[in-house]
């Protein structure tokens, strides 16, 4: 979407969930677990595991362990690290970055290893000038470092930046560290309890970049 502002003003970085915010991650999981009900309860349980352990534990480590819970073979885990650079962009992702690559800086912060974090950003054709991994920050979202790390690495305060997430887990973090948030909620889940509200809440990524060129830092507490 065309930003229609008369007077777009930017932030100096948007930063990106990957695996959920502009990676169709979901399929490949369904597809991997044999169904959707299947991949639905696993990737459940994985997210349970990686929002609840804090301190990074192997990402991979944690996917296998996630199936074993659920009841799924080995084959399972083994097929999605196979397949994963078949994870597609959502549609609108790609188009939403390149219109924001002229205005901002552009980082992604994701629960994943280093060695598959970058595999996925690479899959989208932009150039990011930060990627930081959990496995990087040594913790897992929503634990504020790995936001911070990104924001380091940008050289911009919370305040001059945003954050895509594609989970209501993500709103613990970016609320502790003061990042506007807009919430890619494609396939409609739930927010979760005790989780702040976003700023936007949309099942597309169309209205993001006319959000972002309203960003009024000075009105943020």
């Amino acid at each position: 979407m065309e930003d229609a502002s008369p007077h777009p003003r930017y932030p100096k970085a948007v930063l990106f969930d990957l695996l959920t915010a502009l990676l169709d991650s979901w399929t490949l999981w369904n597809r991997s677990a044999g169904s959707e009900l299947a991949g639905r309860a696993w990737r459940a349980e994985y997210l349970r595991l990686t929002y609840g352990c804090g301190q990074y534990v192997e990402y991979e480590t944690l996917v296998r362990q996630a199936a074993q819970h659920v009841g799924l073979p080995a084959s399972a885990p083994q097929a999605l690290e196979e397949n994963w650079l078949e994870l597609a962009p959502w549609n609108g992702a790609l188009d939403a970055l390149r219109q924001l690559q002229p205005h901002c800086k552009l980082a992604v912060v994701t629960n994943c290893s280093n060695r598959l974090g970058r595999q996925a950003a690479s899959i989208l054709p932009v150039r990011w000038d930060a990627v930081v991994t959990a496995e990087e920050a040594g913790t897992y979202k929503p634990d504020p470092r790995p936001y911070r790390l990104a924001l380091d690495a940008l050289n911009v305060s919370p305040r001059e930046a945003a954050f895509v997430a594609g989970s209501s887990y993500d709103m613990f973090g970016t609320a502790a560290v003061g990042l506007r948030t807009y919430w890619h909620n494609r396939i409609g889940l739930p927010l979760v309890a005790r989780a702040q509200t976003p700023e936007i809440e949309s099942p597309t990524l169309g209205s993001l970049v006319s959000w972002a060129s309203r960003f009024e830092p000075d009105t943020q507490p």
